[in-house]
């Protein structure tokens, strides 16, 4: 394993630094946000506003690329994003932050894309899937690493800022010291919206609600835990919790998804976020211990879903479209993942913080019917032409089409 994760170990440095900056942020944020006594739909808007850049530099940042070359357009990414992390301390005001988040979002995603090419460039092809899943580890360590950050200084002042940028500016180093010669363009993405509605209307919508009761939870978790009296190491410890969790569950229910009918799995993780979701609405200020389980629970409904809909969706489609369908579906989740945290803002403001909760409860609710509806429209897909089950982590992570060319079934599409 050593011999195989030395030629990209500066790579996976990279991302390390890139993913515990942007954890740092993502939960300093909104907590700043709720200090400065902003509702929740105002933060709900900044996450609007990530999320659309995040997906739009998904779909530009190839381009430049193309025009440029990669070293320049990671150099040029990288000053931006430390930037718009230093203006959120400089300027703090609702729509200021709108912005300079919707910046951070485009150069983040710009700046994963190129990471994830080189690292697609250094993989053999019959290592990959033990390269993605370091990938995997590494961006999820690397997130928690830096919503632990947030005990370290007052997210009143300007320090955590400093540090965010410090992580993210950081993150040029490894990969700009790296010899690696440029690799291909990046994967450019094909939306064809109609064609991926009929090849699974299941996967169409549920990537839709995932990516909205995940926007939700990224922008707003913090803001609830915050106000039901948790301390900042607390905030920390909680978040982290839901990604132990999605680490946990990811593979057995993943796995047990290959052997069944995955419409069954998914109405039963759908039904259980109900089930979860409905409990920290009514009894997450009872006990911390019961919280710290319940969002230990959620996290395994929350993480998976999104792989197995994808799962899904590949199960019906050609191998030879596996990396269209996925980043296409990505888009999709894009999109969900903005209504996300404005939706839940509306919630908290009619229902006090725990709303975030209420709106995630009906969420996966009406998907839960939906889903259940399905199973009567269409025949299961023989076990023996189902995909194989891959953990993709959510958009927030490091998720974006150039992930998606590290799947081991992407080799497959491509030959």
């Amino acid at each position: 394993m050593i011999q195989l994760v030395l030629p990209v170990a500066g790579l996976l440095a990279s991302t390390f630094l890139l993913l515990a900056g942007n954890g740092l942020i993502g939960v300093l944020l909104p907590i700043r946000a709720a200090m400065e006594g902003w509702s929740p739909v105002v933060i709900g808007w900044i996450g609007f506003g990530y999320a659309l850049s995040f997906t739009a530099g998904c779909l530009f940042v190839p381009r430049m690329v193309l025009r440029v070359g990669h070293v320049r357009v990671y150099a040029v990414l990288a000053a931006v994003l430390a930037i718009s992390i230093l203006l959120h301390a400089l300027i703090v005001h609702p729509l200021a932050w709108v912005v300079t988040r919707g910046i951070g979002g485009f150069a983040l995603a710009g700046t994963y894309m190129i990471v994830e090419s080189w690292l697609n460039e250094k993989a053999p092809n019959e290592e990959r899937g033990k390269i993605f899943s370091v990938y995997m580890v590494v961006t999820m360590v690397g997130l928690m690493s830096g919503q632990f950050l947030l005990a370290t200084a007052d997210p009143g002042l300007a320090t955590l800022f400093m540090i965010a940028a410090v992580l993210l500016a950081a993150a040029v180093i490894p990969t700009g010291l790296s010899n690696a010669t440029s690799p291909r363009p990046l994967a450019q993405v094909s939306l064809d919206l109609r064609k991926l509605f009929t090849n699974s209307p299941l996967a169409f919508i549920g990537v839709a609600v995932t990516g909205a009761a995940f926007g939700a939870y990224s922008f707003q978790t913090p803001v609830f835990l915050q106000a039901v009296g948790l301390s900042h190491a607390q905030i920390a410890t909680t978040m982290a919790l839901v990604m132990i969790g999605g680490m946990v569950f990811q593979f057995p229910i993943g796995r047990y998804s290959d052997r069944t009918d995955r419409r069954f799995v998914i109405i039963a993780t759908t039904s259980a976020g109900v089930v979860l979701t409905t409990l920290l609405t009514m009894m997450a200020g009872v006990s911390l211990t019961v919280l710290f389980v319940l969002m230990f629970l959620f996290g395994g409904v929350l993480m998976p879903l999104y792989s197995i809909i994808v799962a899904h969706a590949n199960d019906h489609a050609s191998p030879d479209d596996f990396v269209e369908v996925s980043s296409g579906l990505l888009i999709i989740y894009g999109a969900g993942s903005m209504a996300g945290p404005v939706i839940a803002g509306g919630f908290m403001n009619i229902m006090g913080p725990a709303g975030i909760f209420a709106m995630m409860a009906l969420s996966f609710l009406a998907f839960t019917f939906y889903a259940a509806w399905r199973l009567t429209r269409r025949e299961a897909v023989p076990q023996e032409e189902m995909s194989d089950f891959t953990y993709a982590p959510p958009v927030a992570s490091a998720q974006t089409p150039e992930a998606i060319q590290l799947y081991p079934q992407a080799e497959e599409s491509s030959g």
